[in-house]
């Protein structure tokens, strides 16, 4: 057992349950694809980094995907709300004796290796590191002890979330990284490095 630990968030890639504000403009198989591509860049970008990696889906634990259990243990999210989950995750990393963690999602085409390394390198002197999204959330966090005030009474998925967070750690030593764009609408994609012509073979 290493000492870092990375949390991948991801949702079950099924049709009209994925991407719904990005499915708005371009349709649901689109919104699909997108997604699809979306953990595939995920899984590339996180299969080579030296700590133990979690897959947390949302719904159910698909053993043959494109999460190796060679390189990838499984988890199901927990019920409730985004923060909720996210908690009931560090918390059980922690319980099993990890001592840094980070939580990312799978919605970032601009996500890199050196990012994530970055980030727990970081996080050996500061007490959160956490990486502000373009759309007012963040698309990183990670910890190195619970810290349950920051996952309470946040509107999750509104551009509050990130601010709301910074303001709860006032008294913590924080590391910013860079403020990336994830994707959860059309206007987002197309700022992306997505390659369109991906889409072209799509319905």
């Amino acid at each position: 057992m290493k000492t870092d630990a990375l949390i991948i968030f991801t949702r079950n890639p099924e049709l009209g349950k994925v991407k719904t504000r990005l499915a708005k403009t371009i349709g649901d198989e689109k919104a699909l694809a997108v997604y699809t591509d979306l953990l595939l860049h995920t899984k590339n970008e996180t299969q080579a980094i030296n700590c133990d990696k979690f897959v947390f889906y949302d719904s159910v634990i698909v053993k043959e995907d494109i999460w190796s259990q060679d390189f990838y243990q499984k988890k199901r999210q927990a019920s409730g709300d985004l923060g909720q989950r996210m908690q009931d995750a560090f918390t059980s990393l922690f319980e099993m004796g990890y001592q840094y963690c980070i939580i990312i999602g799978s919605d970032l085409f601009d996500l890199k290796v050196a990012l994530i390394e970055t980030a727990f390198k970081k996080l050996r002197d500061h007490d959160v590191v956490i990486g502000p999204a373009e759309d007012g959330g963040y698309y990183l966090l990670g910890l190195k002890k619970n810290n349950t005030l920051i996952f309470q009474n946040k509107d999750w998925g509104t551009s509050t979330v990130f601010e709301a967070t910074v303001r709860d750690l006032e008294s913590y030593k924080i590391c910013l990284l860079d403020r990336l764009n994830d994707i959860d609408t059309f206007d987002d994609l197309k700022r992306s490095s997505y390659d369109w012509a991906k889409l072209s073979t799509v319905l």
